[in-house]
Parts: structure tokens; C-alpha cells; sequence
């Protein structure tokens, strides 16, 4: 359990953040950029759930929210040993798994996809596509980490899954891809 006493500590004020490991990074490190968006994409599901109380849906992003908070303490913890223990989290097979079940069950109760769909419909949808591009920006950001250190695998793996499972609650949020704004290529000219 985290418990805060206090909000501020001051050692930030020198532009650096501190790590699980003690180190220290400039905040405009590449990692910190990844942690910074995956809390980006945790504040926009957020907003998603609000739509979605007391549902199904609702519970699978509160449980991707606390996922995404063992995502970014997996990302703040450098180096080469992904094994998870009591005093470091990570994320593990069984968490991208569980995603993919999601993605999976959602397939089975939507229309076939007969083209490229637009971000809206819905509000719901509207906002699960916001969530869905914002979790596409942080795995951006996670693979410019990666170039540069050793990310988990599995990080890697969640955050390319949950883009999938965002795709797909937008298409069930949308009457099950009924109600999807399908692209007209070219529809505009």
C-alpha cells in the first residue's frame, strides 16, 4: 500500500525525477516521456469510464487503470530483470492475456469490419478512440525507450494489446459496429 503524507518533496525543482532504483532522470527523459503518456492514456480512460459505469466495460477499464499503474511503475524501474516480486511490479503474461480474452469476446458480438472506421459514432466510442490514440502515442514512446534501454517485454506487448481492446469497445460502444462512421476515401473531394 502507498501512503502520501506529502504531495511536494522539492527534489524536482532541478528538472530531474526520481526512479524505483534511486537513480535520478532528467524529466525529459525518454522514460519519463513514456511514464508521463502512459498516465496520459490512464487520465483519458478515466474520463471513458465515467461513460461506463456500472457495466461490464466499466469494470475492464478500472481494471486497465490499475494495470496501467503496475505499467508505470514497470517503466520507472530500470534495468534488465523483468521478474515481478513484492517489491517490484511488472507486468506479466497473465495481464496481455486477459486483454486478449477481452479483445477476443468483443469480436464475437461485432460486424464484420467492411472498411476503416472514423473516430465517433457514440461518445462512449468518440472517447474510447481518444483513449485508443493516446495509447498509441505512449507505445511510441515506449519503443523510442526501448531503442535506447531494455524495456519488459510484456510492457511492450500490454500497450500494443490494449490499442486493440480500445479498438474494440469503440465498435461495441457504436451499437456493436452498427453505429461505426465508416471512411469514405477520397469522399471529400
Amino acid at each position: 500500500m502507498v501512503k502520501l503524507n506529502k504531495i511536494y518533496t522539492r527534489t524536482g525543482d532541478d528538472g530531474t525525477t526520481g526512479l524505483v532504483d534511486g537513480s535520478r532522470v532528467a524529466k525529459s527523459a525518454p522514460r519519463m516521456e513514456a511514464i508521463g503518456t502512459v498516465d496520459e492514456a490512464n487520465s483519458v480512460l478515466g474520463l471513458l469510464a465515467t461513460d461506463l459505469a456500472q457495466s461490464h466495460h466499466g469494470a475492464a477499464i478500472a481494471r486497465i487503470q490499475n494495470d496501467l499503474f503496475d505499467l508505470g511503475a514497470d517503466l520507472a524501474t530500470p534495468g534488465d530483470d523483468f521478474t515481478p516480486s513484492e517489491m517490484v511490479l511488472r507486468i506479466v503474461p497473465a495481464q496481455i492475456e486477459w486483454l486478449e480474452r477481452e479483445i477476443d469476446a468483443a469480436g464475437e458480438q461485432l460486424e464484420p469490419l467492411t472498411s476503416f472506421v472514423l473516430p465517433g459514432g457514440s461518445e462512449a466510442s468518440a472517447r474510447a478512440h481518444l483513449a485508443r490514440a493516446v495509447v498509441r502515442r505512449a507505445e511510441r514512446t515506449m519503443v523510442t525507450l526501448a531503442a535506447a534501454e531494455r524495456v519488459n517485454p510484456a510492457a511492450m506487448a500490454y500497450i500494443n494489446r490494449l490499442s486493440d481492446y480500445l479498438f474494440q469497445l469503440a465498435r461495441l460502444l457504436n451499437d456493436c459496429g452498427r453505429a461505426d462512421v465508416k471512411w469514405v476515401p477520397g469522399g471529400s473531394r
